[in-house]
């Protein structure tokens, strides 16, 4: 069984999710902790738990989900693993900070790897798949542990909304197109850890989003 922690995180309250398995080993999906206490609560968790993060994943290239890579990176040797197709988003942290929030950081790291839809990232006995949600960004990605019913949407979808595409690179039409994927590829009874606000279902927001009705899935 998963064990799954929550931390929201800096000035746009981002969700930063640790998840781990009976082995003691955990992946860190989002790492938007910016703060000192942000940070400190992070480490300070995995610690008292007697955890060993194994993987730092991202699910998608906006600031507000990497501003812990090089933290974690300094703390854990782990370099941040995100969709190829936000590659330019992911190496531009910086320019985003200037552009976003008016701040200079600097605080970037390398990235380990890049993903592609279908790619599998592995926790133990679990299996994460890596699907593909361009639109709020053009390499959003959920990953999805079907064994344990489990997505995390980042910025695709939320309860009762979805992510904007008015950003650079975003785009309604592939938002649709992305929303009509997940409602077939991830099971109706899947809870979904967004990357702000509460969780939620596959089933309620196929139910009852307006988004995904636009979407005429």
């Amino acid at each position: 069984m998963l064990t799954i922690e929550r931390f929201v995180c800096n000035m746009f309250g981002e969700n930063t999710y640790v998840i781990s398995d009976e082995s003691g080993h955990c992946l860190i999906i989002d790492c938007g902790a910016l703060y000192p206490e942000e940070r400190n609560a992070l480490t300070q968790y995995i610690r008292s738990k007697s955890l060993t993060p194994v993987s730092l994943l991202t699910t998608h290239g906006h600031l507000d989900h990497n501003f812990g890579n090089a933290f974690i990176c300094e703390q854990y040797g782990l370099h941040v693993m995100l969709h190829a197709d936000d590659e330019q988003l992911i190496t531009n942290l910086p320019q985003q900070a200037a552009a976003t929030v008016g701040m200079t950081w600097d605080e970037t790291d390398s990235v380990g790897k890049y993903l592609r839809d279908g790619d599998e990232i592995i926790l133990g006995k679990y299996k994460f798949e890596v699907i593909h949600t361009p639109g709020h960004t053009p390499g959003g990605a959920i990953y999805y542990c079907a064994d344990e019913r489990v997505a995390f949407t980042g910025d695709t979808l939320f309860r009762l909304s979805v992510g904007r595409t008015d950003f650079p690179g975003g785009s309604w039409e592939q938002l649709q197109n992305s929303l009509q994927v997940i409602s077939k590829r991830i099971d109706p009874r899947t809870t979904l850890l967004t990357g702000h606000g509460e969780s939620t279902t596959m089933e309620f927001e196929i139910q009852n989003n307006p988004y995904m009705k636009s979407a005429k899935i």
